[in-house]
């Protein structure tokens, strides 16, 4: 991705000589995440374009650099020849105040992120390529025999984030759940809301190919934003919570004026979880009194994932895999000649899970 709204290139260069303490990857698949369309947009700040965009990404452990093997997030050496995925979030200091007295991870000043800011004439540091330089201290979580590399991607970044945010809402037994947003986030979110006990899950966002799979992926109810007006669909979740508003909901849409919205979704002293603001996509207006202090309404902001929330992902995909057909939202795969059309048709909404397969 050489700028932002410039066509991607196809590049190619020399296999890197792996670093003591590195890994080398090669790619078995790599997702387009909503992120890729906002980097292709630009609207994240401090990308050093050009970048290999990718920050999702399942590899086979090709070689290894010279000393002791790395240790994944479990304390085992890794091997060649195993298959392992890694959290894209690289150089947290683990010394400032954010990583040691807020265990906020994600807010560390020294926080660098493959396939966003990293930079592809420092090194083959994205997914969307046919190998994968892991630095020394990259985070390697590996993969169960028993679970897929392409089960795991069809989560990809959104189980992560979804795991993040339903841990966050504090959801019990019995919660009606609304979610906003059918995207990879929404879809995990609305999942993972049922292995919380929630007692009724509702989906509201589209298109009609992504309801359709909150559908089958368990929802109990979805409402479809074309042709409803933000009343409608308020009064629609008030009527199916006994004219409350959902006990919890979780923003997962990138749109800001669903964050109001989902204020208005949630009853009386209800807990909201905004997820899907990661980049900035401008502004929005809610009344503070009507909205928020007079609904003792509790707010809570969740940016991004870490080691933890990878590893746990995982371990929840590989166990539940009978349950959820993890695969089945993958709607479509493409090479890396195809990479383009990817780009394009996730951010037209066409698909429900797009992988990069160099």
């Amino acid at each position: 991705m050489p700028e932002p709204e410039a066509p991607l290139q196809l590049r190619r260069v020399a296999l890197p000589e792996v670093e003591p303490g590195g890994v080398l990857l090669q790619t078995l698949g790599s997702e387009v995440c909503g992120t890729d369309v906002h980097l292709w947009h630009g609207q994240l700040a401090g990308v050093p374009y050009p970048i290999i965009p990718g920050h999702v990404s399942v590899g086979r452990i090709a070689a290894l650099g010279a000393g002791d093997p790395p240790r994944d997030v479990s304390g085992a050496a890794v091997r060649v020849g195993q298959v392992v995925t890694f959290l894209d979030v690289y150089g947290t200091c683990g010394r400032c105040w954010y990583c040691t007295v807020a265990q906020a991870t994600t807010r560390c000043p020294e926080r660098k992120v493959y396939g966003v800011t990293m930079s592809a004439d420092d090194g083959l540091y994205g997914g969307w390529a046919e190998y994968i330089s892991l630095r020394p201290g990259v985070h390697i979580v590996p993969l169960p025999d028993e679970l897929d590399w392409r089960e795991f991607l069809a989560g990809g970044c959104g189980m992560p984030t979804a795991l993040h945010a339903v841990t966050l809402a504090d959801i019990a037994f019995g919660d009606t759940v609304v979610v906003q947003g059918a995207g990879p986030v929404g879809l995990c979110a609305a999942v993972l809301a049922q292995l919380r006990g929630a007692g009724s899950v509702i989906v509201v966002g589209g298109p009609p190919v992504r309801l359709d799979a909150a559908r089958r992926f368990g929802a109990d109810t979805v409402i479809d934003i074309a042709g409803t007006t933000e009343s409608e669909r308020v009064e629609r979740v008030r009527a199916l919570t006994g004219g409350r508003g959902a006990d919890v909901t979780i923003e997962a849409t990138g749109v800001p004026g669903a964050v109001p919205e989902g204020m208005r979704l949630t009853r009386d002293a209800g807990r909201y979880v905004v997820v899907g603001q990661y980049t900035d996509a401008g502004p929005t207006s809610f009344n503070p009194h009507l909205d928020l202090n007079r609904k003792h309404l509790d707010v809570r902001g969740c940016w991004g994932s870490d080691a933890g929330h990878v590893w746990r992902a995982v371990r929840v995909m590989a166990r539940y895999r009978g349950l959820f057909p993890w695969a089945e939202l993958i709607s479509r795969e493409y090479s890396l000649t195809e990479a383009q059309t990817a780009l394009e048709d996730v951010a037209r909404q066409e698909v429900v899970k797009a992988l990069i397969v160099p």
